[in-house]
């Protein structure tokens, strides 16, 4: 029984220094021009997490309805609020700033896998229509996965 405990707390202490921490700033502008995140693409490894920083003030993150895997926790930061979000789910995940929403200030992490990929461009065709500016950004994001 000792050996099983011993097992277990080896694995799951051995998952979690596994475990990396990434950092995502929320920016007024910065190398792809206005109201962006940076990094805006980002590969991760299930069980990371990523800090969004809120770098500069009235941004937050906040993951978008229906453009995460399936069963995936979604997130809703405070405005001019760090938030960390641990991602336990495989696939590609879509986040934006609400409030910079219609600036395209929109991000995208894969967690090592694409396998949801053709169902998040499919969702981004309507999705992108809330943006007034950078009609491509959501696209170009995507086409680096």
């Amino acid at each position: 029984m000792k050996k099983l405990v011993y097992s277990l707390f080896i694995t799951v202490f051995s998952v979690s220094v596994l475990a990396e921490a990434h950092e995502v700033k929320m920016l007024n502008a910065g190398k792809e021009g206005m109201m962006v995140f940076e990094p805006a693409v980002l590969t991760v490894k299930k069980g990371d997490t990523v800090k969004f920083v809120a770098t500069d003030l009235a941004h937050n993150s906040s993951s978008v309805e229906g453009m995460i895997p399936n069963g995936a926790q979604a997130w809703v930061g405070a405005m001019s609020q760090d938030i960390e979000v641990t991602l336990t789910q495989e696939g590609v995940y879509v986040y934006q700033c609400t409030p910079h929403n219609m600036m395209a200030m929109v991000g995208v992490i894969k967690v090592e896998t694409n396998a949801n990929l053709a169902d998040i461009k499919s969702k981004a065709e309507s999705y992108k229509k809330t943006f007034l500016m950078n009609q491509d950004r959501l696209d170009n994001y995507l086409s680096e996965i």
